[in-house]
């Protein structure tokens, strides 16, 4: 594997990300080389992003007129996560724009001061039944806000 400072283009210091969730890896995650594979590490970081969404009540992901559609994604990977092992997901907001969010996530295995991969993804917020773009609502923006 390449040297961790030679290839990391971000700031990555765990001071920078403003909510955490912690994941069990799964049995299932792991591959055929005895680590986590890297379409995985995207379901890790939809977990963190819905995850505070849910919990802060910022967006009604069942019921609301608005909902948010990934547009874009992307990670870079450092280190390898294996089961079985914890992921400390870091989140913060890298823009908010009028109808978008930029999301950016940090992926520690459980203790590492630096991260397994960082990547994240744009949600762009819509009309749930005609998937129109709307404006990012308040509540969502006012929760959003918390993670600059």
């Amino acid at each position: 594997m390449t040297d961790y400072d030679e290839v990391h283009p971000r700031d990555t210091a765990r001071e920078i990300y403003r909510y955490w969730l912690t994941l069990s890896t799964r049995w299932g995650d792991n591959d055929v080389y005895g680590h986590v594979n890297n379409a995985v590490y995207f379901t890790y970081i939809d977990s963190v992003v819905n995850q505070f969404l849910i919990e802060g009540k910022a967006l009604d992901i069942h019921n609301g007129e608005v909902i948010g559609l990934v547009v874009s994604s992307e990670c870079q990977f450092f280190k390898p996560l294996a089961y079985p092992g914890e992921v400390n997901c870091g989140l913060r907001v890298q823009r908010i724009g009028t109808t978008s969010v930029t999301y950016d996530v940090g992926l520690y295995a459980a203790g590492d001061a630096t991260p397994a991969a960082v990547g994240g993804f744009t949600h762009v917020y819509v009309d749930r039944l005609d998937r129109r773009p709307q404006p990012v609502p308040t509540a969502l923006r006012r929760a959003l806000a918390s993670l600059i």
